[in-house]
């Protein structure tokens, strides 16, 4: 086993609430192996309020979040990436920066919690949902023998994660 810490970037258009959620879930779950962090194409400038309850259950505090560019991530000075997941459809046909290091890169998309309307507990379950089909993607990328796969072998299960939305057992 290999003591490299690995760095990951997950895309969203807004990143305001899917890729925030994932940031926080590798960085509690793969805590040790992985850095996550979060993007968006066209940042909203603020992290919907509604990710603050999965943020905090997870031990972060909400305000270390923050939304912004993914541009940040192809300046000299910025964290070489080993993995970029896109979690929004819209951002996994935008053209993205060139990413120093030739990341492996998948699309993980899932529905946008920010986008459901109604009462507070139907907007609360969606991004339960979100966090539920995130953390399952992220659980079967944790458990990747990543120091015995090859890159295509690898491209090819990241690609197979991004399929697998609704595994209810992501041990399988």
């Amino acid at each position: 086993m290999t003591d490299k810490i690995y760095n990951v970037l997950f895309l969203c258009t807004g990143n305001s609430a899917r890729s925030v959620i994932a940031e926080a879930l590798m960085n509690r779950e793969g805590r040790g192996r992985f850095k996550a962090f979060s993007a968006g194409s066209m940042p909203t400038g603020r992290v919907n309020p509604h990710t603050r309850p999965i943020v905090e259950s997870l031990g972060f505090d909400f305000g270390d979040f923050r939304s912004k560019s993914w541009e940040e991530f192809a300046q000299p000075g910025a964290p070489v990436l080993d993995f970029i997941f896109t979690v929004c459809d819209n951002a996994a046909g935008e053209v993205c920066p060139v990413w120093p290091g030739q990341p492996m890169t998948a699309h993980w998309g899932v529905p946008d919690p920010a986008a459901v309307e109604g009462s507070e507990a139907e907007i609360g379950a969606a991004f339960s949902e979100t966090a539920r089909l995130l953390g399952n993607r992220i659980r079967l990328f944790l458990n990747l023998p990543l120091d015995k796969l090859d890159r295509m072998s690898l491209q090819a299960r990241l690609r197979q994660i991004g399929e697998a939305a609704h595994e209810t057992n992501p041990a399988q």
